[in-house]
């Protein structure tokens, strides 16, 4: 696969997964309209490191243009598109439900008819562990049935799923999901708890602590994410022969279409987090416990062991390593002495 377009190119995990593709020698359109969810400036930043690789062009359409984004197919001869560009967060959801049906809906259709139209070998997409909403069975498996998602986020990532199998079904379109569990690192994102816990600390406010501390994450790091995902791409899923309509596998199908977690496979307690970062920042955090929040869930796991046995790879970032590269690349990027 040697050109490809990445999607929310310059987001979180957009940008480094760009960063990769390109270190490795392929050429990345990124699409990204550097709309104002969080600080345009962060993405700003990202985007102007991409471009200083030759085989980096910036597309700044939304994706939920219509009339542009078969343009932007018919004028590029993807190999393969990752699809990252969504509208993220679920407490965010709740404010604003009609940026999700923009983004995650009418954005991915125009994302699978610009793959159908033009022969895209393979299109890699971002879903979430929240699909997996009030399931309760741990280590979430992606052979578990999901129907009962807890947020309109959620559920706009299980359609997401949904609209892709259709597409392997109708048109033979090589799909592959991939479920991120709690994605942290440097570059991160501006509303995600490990960078608000960091600038509420450093700024000596407390920080917000929900369903009282009795959290638990499969908190996984940046590079690993990245990984998966790279190896995913050259990994074009085939149809599962074994696959049976009298016991649907969730995961798998009669078509070209495959659901992965991408996680770390293990449970950490939001409390043991939060330690951990005031290790690494000097100093203690003040802490204002509050409920569980609507559309949230109090734990996620991931079963990884699709992940191991396709790709031969299984995240193994620790939440003390990945921790300490947040906290000093927010220390240098934002400039604050130690």
């Amino acid at each position: 696969m040697q050109k490809i377009l990445v999607t929310g190119a310059a987001g979180f995990i957009g940008y480094h997964l760009s960063k990769r593709l390109l270190e490795s020698g392929r050429e990345v359109v990124g699409l990204d309209n550097l709309n104002d969810y969080y600080d345009p400036q962060l993405k700003s930043d990202r985007l102007a490191q991409l471009m200083e690789y030759s085989g980096f062009v910036h597309s700044p359409l939304d994706m939920a243009d219509r009339e542009a984004m078969p343009v932007l197919f018919r004028e590029n001869n993807f190999d393969a598109v990752v699809n990252l560009a969504a509208q993220a967060g679920v407490r965010y959801s709740l404010i604003n439900p009609h940026s999700y049906v923009d983004t995650n809906l009418v954005g991915f259709v125009n994302i699978l008819e610009g793959c159908r139209h033009t022969g895209v070998k393979h299109l890699v997409y971002a879903s979430s562990s929240s699909v997996y909403g009030a399931n309760t069975n741990m280590p979430f498996s992606v052979h578990n049935n999901v129907d009962h998602p807890v947020s309109l986020y959620a559920a706009s990532k299980k359609a997401n799923e949904l609209m892709a199998h259709t597409y392997s079904h109708l048109f033979g379109l090589a799909s592959t999901g991939l479920r991120f569990f709690t994605v942290y690192g440097p570059w991160g994102r501006p509303d995600m708890a490990l960078f608000l816990f960091t600038r509420a600390i450093l700024e000596d406010r407390p920080i917000d602590v929900f369903n009282n501390g009795n959290m638990e994450r499969d908190f996984t790091y940046i590079d690993d994410i990245v990984e998966g995902v790279f190896r995913i791409i050259d990994r074009v899923p085939e149809p599962d022969p074994s696959w049976s309509g009298d016991d649907p596998d969730p995961a798998t199908s009669y078509c070209p279409w495959r659901i992965y977690n991408i996680g770390n496979n293990k449970k950490e307690k939001l409390m043991r987090y939060i330690e951990v970062l005031e290790q690494c920042l000097g100093r203690k955090a003040r802490k204002n416990f509050l409920p569980l929040q609507d559309g949230d869930v109090p734990a996620t796991y991931a079963n990884v062991d699709d992940l191991v046995r396709d790709i031969d790879f299984k995240p193994s970032t620790s939440i003390e390593e990945g921790i300490r590269n947040f906290v000093d690349w927010y220390r240098e990027y934002y400039r604050v002495q130690p």
